[in-house]
């Protein structure tokens, strides 16, 4: 029997029926649905029938795949649980854009029957590894979009100092600056007019926030390379993130960032490509003149 892990964070009461679905599909295809814990609390009120779900807490035991219910946030928090243990992750789109939720809700079913039948591949997808002084987002200091560094509240701009590989290669004066693995550059970066990065690609992508200097642009850089990072302004403390998450830093924190020693398995079902993805999300090649 397949065994499918199911993550989320947060539910809107309008989507509740999606579980029906799932236990409906569950039924008929004889997949053994294990749900997370904190998702089942917040089921509960709305939905009573979820207290006869088998729940876990953390992935101590092997589920043939872990399937998250939301939007690309609940995914990045979905990494943290899976870690380094290689368990492929389907994400749900129960969200808005969704560039890894890449299944739409509707077509909850078909993609449960796709994963039994086994109709789709993995792409391994590559993280960053922050490394610091003060051990900054132990027990998991790995980020599968990015890292940022940014002013932390409406003073002026702050300055950014990197290194690659041991040489010099900029001061950023900025609102900030993101580090971002191909799998983010559909994230923050491409807000701040990064590149987009196939998921699979061996880069990370150093991209300025606001830089004073407009000739300073985005740098793609092989995933291989050390990077160290220093930061300094008129305040005391600067914010640094790692995916959703954030710690306060000081000019005399130093980071180093390295790809991570490990790789997210992504599951993509069949004709819901990454570039079919970008086309639909992005709405690339539509004109509004044609649909007048």
């Amino acid at each position: 029997m397949m065994t499918i892990a199911v993550f989320g964070e947060y539910i809107d009461p309008v989507e509740i029926h999606y579980f029906t679905t799932l236990e409906q599909v569950a039924e008929e295809l004889n997949i053994k649905l294990v749900y997370y814990d904190r998702l089942v609390k917040l089921l509960l009120p709305a939905y009573p029938e979820a207290h006869n779900f088998e729940q876990f807490s953390s992935l101590d035991f092997n589920p043939d795949f872990l399937v998250t219910l939301g939007g690309d946030g609940t995914i990045l928090s979905a990494v943290r649980i899976v870690g380094d243990r290689g368990i492929p992750i389907l994400g749900i789109n129960l969200g808005r854009l969704g560039f890894m939720a890449k299944v739409e809700k509707s077509i909850t079913r078909q993609a449960l029957i796709q994963l039994i039948n086994g109709d789709h591949t993995y792409e391994k997808r590559s993280l960053l590894q922050l490394d610091t002084d003060d051990h900054l987002f132990d027990p998991f200091p790995f980020a599968l979009n990015d890292m940022t560094i940014v002013k932390r509240d409406t003073s002026s701009m702050i300055v950014i100092h990197i290194s690659i590989d041991g040489e010099f290669l900029n001061s950023y004066w900025a609102d900030g600056v993101i580090i971002a693995t191909p799998t983010g550059s559909t994230g923050y970066n491409l807000s701040c007019g990064g590149p987009i990065l196939i998921p699979t690609a061996s880069n990370f992508i150093i991209t300025p926030i606001a830089p004073h200097n407009l000739n300073v642009r985005p740098l793609v850089l092989h995933d291989d390379s050390v990077i160290e990072i220093t930061a300094e302004g008129r305040t005391e403390n600067f914010l640094c993130t790692l995916d959703s998450r954030y710690e306060m830093i000081t000019a005399e924190t130093k980071l180093k960032l390295t790809k991570a020693p490990f790789q997210i398995k992504m599951v993509n079902l069949s004709e819901i490509t990454f570039l079919s993805t970008m086309r639909n999300k992005l709405m690339w090649g539509r004109d509004s003149r044609n649909f007048k």
